[in-house]
């Protein structure tokens, strides 16, 4: 039976970059060797990494305009820490939508004032802050763009002076934005470009250097980017899967294309959530994610039927965080438009038969 994989992360990838990411475990580039055993500063890698970071910049259209694209490892969490250690001089701003906004704002503290300019936990992070003041005397201000636990998303950006640091980690390669606002951006591959391990920064190079402190050699951007992201042995696989999930989002016509199926998946699932009397959606309609659609059922006596029904229609993944429950229908990238209609299928039939 085909598997649905709903997962929030790790999660789905396109079977072409399965397949060819498996054959290169077994041989890559015809050398008689493995991806996984493979020195990372033999020319084949070296060519992956460039590949990579390129068309990185590429698809984010961020080419010729003062951006450098890294490879790292830590995840998101060691760039809660790494963004304040290297932009953090006097005093940053957080938008606060979650928990990982919440963890970023906690590292950056250890290097500075932080001020919360705004925040949505007081409704449980089901909402995006809008009409917020931004205070000008920021070094930067920081925003998590899709918030995977509650199912939200920022629509719009704020328009401002102050240098924008956004968290893109669930929501990367899904949707057109003007990405030129953004001073930095960083997003950890497992959600929609790669498997865990690797992280994917984007920085404008013009925002560095500004502040006096130390940093250690391992948590400066800077060394990073003259060292091309090989300042030590990189994720080799998890970059080479990166850069194959890359090739595939170009092949498909690049993000518009992505985003139109994406926009696709959200309407069919949120259109069974908003008309079948079964469910009820967490987030506030204007700011539902298109990544991660969160629900509930409305009696709790159905979840025994429910959840054995999509267990049976290969439906994986599917359950909400624990700090929210209910359900999350994680639909990245590559999802398929059939998959999320397997889903649709099963609430129908749980109406129907209920």
């Amino acid at each position: 039976m085909k598997k649905h994989n709903f997962s929030a992360g790790p999660c789905i990838l396109p079977q072409d970059v399965f397949k060819e990411a498996s054959q290169a475990i077994l041989d890559f580039n015809n050398s008689g060797l493995s991806i996984l055993e493979i020195s990372h500063r033999s020319n084949d890698f070296v060519d992956v990494m460039e590949e990579a970071r390129s068309l990185a910049l590429e698809l984010l259209g961020l080419e010729g305009k003062g951006y450098k694209a890294l490879f790292l490892q830590g995840g998101a969490s060691t760039q809660f820490l790494m963004t304040a250690q290297n932009l953090l001089s006097k005093k940053a701003g957080y938008i606060n939508t979650g928990t990982w906004s919440s963890k970023a704002i906690k590292e950056a503290k250890l290097f500075g004032e932080v001020v919360e300019v705004a925040s949505s936990k007081d409704a449980n992070f089901n909402y995006i802050p809008k009409g917020y003041d931004i205070p000008t005397d920021l070094d930067y201000l920081h925003l998590t763009s899709n918030n995977t636990i509650f199912g939200t998303q920022i629509k719009e950006f704020p328009t401002t002076n102050v240098p924008l640091v956004c968290d893109m980690s669930s929501d990367i390669f899904s949707r057109q934005l003007d990405f030129s606002k953004f001073s930095l951006i960083y997003a950890g591959a497992q959600k929609n470009m790669g498997p865990a391990g690797a992280t994917l920064v984007i920085i404008k190079e013009d925002i560095l250097g500004q502040i006096e402190r130390e940093i250690p050699s391992m948590l400066d951007y800077q060394i990073h980017i003259s060292k091309g992201s090989m300042f030590n042995t990189p994720p080799v696989f998890a970059v080479y899967t990166s850069m194959l999930t890359l090739r595939w989002v170009k092949k498909m016509g690049g993000i518009a294309a992505v985003e139109e199926l994406n926009e696709k998946k959200a309407k069919l699932i949120y259109s069974e959530i908003d008309v079948n009397p079964l469910f009820q959606g967490f987030a506030a309609i204007e700011d539902r994610s298109d990544m991660n659609a969160t629900f509930k059922l409305v009696d709790g006596d159905l979840k025994e039927a429910f959840d054995s029904m999509w267990n049976e229609a290969g439906i994986n993944g599917l359950n909400g965080h624990r700090s929210v429950g209910g359900y999350r229908a994680s639909i990245y990238n590559a999802l398929s438009l059939d998959s999320v209609a397997v889903l649709v299928d099963v609430m129908g039939d749980l109406e129907r038969k209920a």
